[in-house]
């Protein structure tokens, strides 16, 4: 009996050392992360943010489970440029990349630059991207020469190829192809089959590698026109079927996270859910939103920069966390790498943490407050804790006009600011009174400060001292 009892005692201590490791284990295990990209989404398309015609349940709960930045921007107002600096935490003029690329344009993220994957690697993470890349095509570029394990997706834009509404007048694209890895599978006639196509292969690569860390990169190609959803999502949203493809998406991320809360994942999992810049809103009614800023996609204005940024971690991030500091495209990858124990590049990069933000020890910016705001290689303005200062540049403009619901875009209009201008975003975030001449000490000062990065990023319009700068390759 005596020895019965001390067999019993001896299991159960033995059990207990079992949880307890196992809890250990747990505690120390790395995160997961999912970064989630929507293309050319606006601020003012989710319920969290203002949106009234679409219902975007899932994000707008992993919102309140978790922190929503209310000033958050894209590193620029294009694709390429924009995805470059979150995958490299630099700003995308440092590293040489700029505007959209193109099918065969032969040039891409140069592969001696570090990636979040390739970050992750190290830290022994398996690594997808299920989605549109939009960093080279050419296969020296290709995301598995990027940290890659597993790409399932498109090269670039859904709109380049030979549907695009202005085929043949300067838009001369080929075929778009999906691809498995480096292999064309299918030839894509038809996209409504695609988000629904690429949760399911995140869905497959996460239960794949639930015993392992895994980094599911899914840069989703909508809502970029042309727009596409699939049958159950149509017809759905009062925003006609730019909001459907929105919903669908929304849809997608709340698959994505009950299957983590299956695989008992959800608690080591990171989250980020943001977009590459703000609406094209040419397309009138197959556009955005930008909520109450000004302009949109291919612009500096708020509109163009501005866009959702939703981060769910509930073992670091409390619920309803709402970050007003503003924070920018490059600062993903320091983020992830503090959150991962992850080596920073050896390379200089622009991005700083967000994780004192994010878990609520400081409510101040990382980076004393000022942002540069570039269109290809031009520097068009700078942000000095809440002032904006623009300087002389053209840009596009609709300049009030809206375009249809016909999936075609309107011409757009050039403007020019002739003489520096500022702007207070903290009174007067739709950037609608310039107060230059009411602060002239301001403008001296953010000035000196533009100054000081054409020295080191360029500028193609001016330079310094009149003189053109442009950078040729990585500046440090």
């Amino acid at each position: 009996m005596e020895k019965r009892i001390k067999n019993s005692i001896g299991k159960l201590l033995l059990l207990f050392v079992l949880i307890a490791t196992l809890g250990c284990k747990q505690e120390s295990a790395p995160p997961n992360i999912i970064f989630i990209l929507t293309d050319d989404q606006g601020y003012g398309d989710l319920g969290i943010y203002g949106a009234t015609d679409i219902t975007t349940p899932n994000l707008d709960l992993l919102a309140k489970k978790g922190a929503y930045f209310t000033s958050y921007y894209a590193t620029q107002p294009v694709c390429s440029a924009s995805r470059a600096s979150i995958m490299t935490g630099c700003y995308s003029d440092r590293i040489g990349i700029h505007n959209a690329y193109s099918p065969g344009s032969k040039v891409g993220l140069n592969p001696e630059e570090t990636t979040i994957a390739e970050l992750l690697k190290e830290q022994g993470y398996a690594t997808g991207i299920f989605g549109k890349w939009h960093l080279g095509d050419a296969p020296k570029f290709q995301p598995r020469k990027h940290g890659f394990d597993a790409f399932y997706g498109i090269l670039f834009s859904n709109d380049m190829w030979p549907k695009h509404p202005q085929q043949g007048s300067g838009f001369n694209f080929p075929d778009l192809y999906l691809y498995e890895n480096e292999t064309p599978i299918q030839l894509l006639e038809d996209q409504t089959f695609l988000t629904q196509a690429l949760t399911d292969r995140a869905i497959e690569f996460i239960k794949r590698n639930k015993n392992t860390p895994f980094f599911v990169y899914l840069p989703h190609p909508q809502p970029h026109v042309p727009l596409f959803a699939s049958q159950e999502f149509k017809n759905t949203q009062d925003r006609g079927l730019y909001g459907d493809v929105i919903a669908e998406i929304d849809a997608s991320v709340g698959r994505i996270w009950e299957t983590l809360k299956d695989e008992g994942l959800d608690e080591n999992t990171i989250i980020v859910y943001t977009s590459d810049n703000g609406p094209w809103l040419s397309y009138g009614g197959h556009s955005g939103s930008s909520g109450i800023f000004r302009e949109g996609k291919g612009t500096n204005w708020e509109g163009g920069h501005r866009v959702p940024g939703i981060v769910y971690y509930p073992k670091k991030i409390a619920p309803n966390t709402r970050i007003d500091a503003p924070a920018m495209g490059i600062d993903w990858l320091p983020t992830l790498a503090e959150l991962t124990g992850s080596k920073l590049p050896e390379k200089k990069i622009d991005g700083a943490s967000l994780v004192p933000l994010l878990t609520g020890t400081t409510t101040n910016a990382p980076h004393e407050n000022f942002f540069f705001y570039y269109r290809t290689n031009e520097l068009h303005a700078v942000r000095h804790q809440n002032w904006k200062l623009y300087v002389p540049h053209t840009y596009r403009s609709l300049n009030g006009r809206v375009g249809t619901n016909d999936g075609f875009p309107i011409p757009y209009e050039m403007n020019t600011i002739e003489t520096p201008a500022l702007f207070d975003l903290e009174n007067d975030p739709s950037e609608t009174r310039d107060v230059a001449a009411d602060h002239p000490e301001m403008v001296e000062k953010i000035t000196k400060i533009a100054d000081s990065i054409r020295a080191v990023l360029g500028d193609r319009l001016k330079g310094i001292e009149g003189k053109e700068v442009r950078p040729v390759g990585r500046v440090d």
